[in-house]
């Protein structure tokens, strides 16, 4: 929840979209007003402004956001699908961020203005994340190569937003191009376009406070019948932070990652015997389904192997921790994503202490991650302390 005044005030519905009712609400005809301008909130906004009365977005923080591309899928186009499953998983298996698409090889500045050009058009026009995982080489870690980038999807939102005001409010000034995740939409920008909704920079003018009948900025009260706080999440180490995890002599888990997680392949935490952590900080976190069945296979091979053994205790030691995580820094210098505030490198404002933005994922790519890990174990977790 966003840190402002009086939002437990408000006498109207309101919700974070993480506890949306499962009953739904009912918003035909409403006065609605939404905080964030995130992934989640990009698909709520371009969804309800079909169906409110009047929709104000309140945004601090706008998204470089691409086309979903969606389509339907005939039977024969299934079938087809489907019979190329192993050659789908298989192509998630090569690439960095285990999707289908992967890093083109070419340097943006490598190519012709017109091959460019040509390139990003298609790719806007393609399915997915292909916009974001399939760009070319250079365009995360070359701030130039960044910037032509970022020029083509500030074009795309000028042609698609008809007020030049409100396409300028839309376009990120602080982070480029895929340098935090691209949020996904299906006519978002359109919905800009309609007169039943407005745009509201909270730069301009602040939220002050939530009063009992709506929001009210630095420029007047607003009143809403329903709020929606889609204000994003904590990410990364917070569900860790949620549960007061204790190790030997009961060290807290927290105060540990006080100052940043420490981890060794992102699965132990020296002092924490037998904790293992599927998917955590420093893991190689991409494509979500098939990262996390790799880590929970690799964490189960290790217990069948303990087991077997009649091992009942498995840590990490300190220098393999201390390894690790310097592993992991070094990694990510140089990666324009990591120098940004987003979850991936774990800020949000609303939550304190997640103001400054953090080398929280392994970024090598999962095959090399996998490497690693598969390494460990073939030789015979050597490096882990076992009793």
């Amino acid at each position: 929840m966003p840190n402002i005044p009086g939002v437990e005030s408000f006498t109207g519905v309101s919700c974070h979209t993480h506890g949306w009712p499962k009953e739904g609400i009912d918003l035909a005809g409403k006065r609605v007003g939404i905080i964030g301008t995130g992934a989640t909130a990009v698909q709520t906004i371009q969804t309800i402004a079909k169906t409110v009365g009047h929709l104000t977005v309140f945004q601090r923080t706008p998204n470089w956001c691409f086309p979903l591309n969606n389509s339907r899928i005939t039977p024969e186009e299934m079938r087809d699908i489907c019979a190329r499953y192993p050659e789908i998983l298989a192509r998630c298996r090569e690439t960095p961020s285990c999707y289908v698409h992967g890093p083109d090889p070419r340097k943006t500045l490598e190519v012709t203005p017109e091959e460019r050009e040509a390139f990003w058009e298609k790719l806007y026009r393609t399915p997915g994340f292909g916009q974001w995982q399939g760009n070319f080489s250079d365009m995360l870690t070359d701030r130039a190569a960044n910037a032509l980038a970022s020029e083509f999807a500030a074009r795309k939102i000028r042609e698609r937003v008809k007020d030049p005001v409100v396409a300028e409010k839309l376009i990120p000034r602080n982070h480029g191009f895929g340098t935090r995740r691209i949020p996904l939409e299906t006519g978002y920008y359109e919905a800009y376009n309609q007169p039943n909704v407005e745009l509201v920079d909270v730069n301009d003018t602040p939220i002050e406070r939530i009063t009992p009948r709506g929001i009210r900025t630095s420029e007047r009260e607003r009143e809403f019948d329903v709020i929606i706080y889609a204000t994003g999440f904590d990410s990364i180490t917070g569900a860790f932070e949620r549960i007061d995890i204790r190790g030997v002599d009961g060290v807290r888990l927290n105060d540990v990652w006080k100052d940043g997680p420490q981890t060794y392949l992102g699965v132990f935490v020296t002092g924490f015997p037998n904790l293992l952590m599927a998917m955590g900080p420093h893991a190689g976190l991409s494509n979500y389904t098939r990262t996390a069945e790799y880590g929970v296979e690799w964490i189960a091979g290790m217990i069948r192997f303990a087991t077997e053994r009649r091992l009942t205790r498995i840590e990490a030691p300190a220098a393999a921790v201390d390894e690790w995580t310097d592993h992991v820094l070094a990694l990510g210098q140089g990666l324009l994503m990591n120098e940004i505030g987003s979850w991936m490198t774990g800020v949000n404002r609303n939550v304190e202490g997640k103001q400054k933005p953090r080398i929280m994922r392994y970024s090598g790519g999962h095959p090399a991650y996998r490497e690693h890990c598969d390494a460990v174990a073939a030789e015979g977790y050597r490096k882990l302390a076992l009793q």
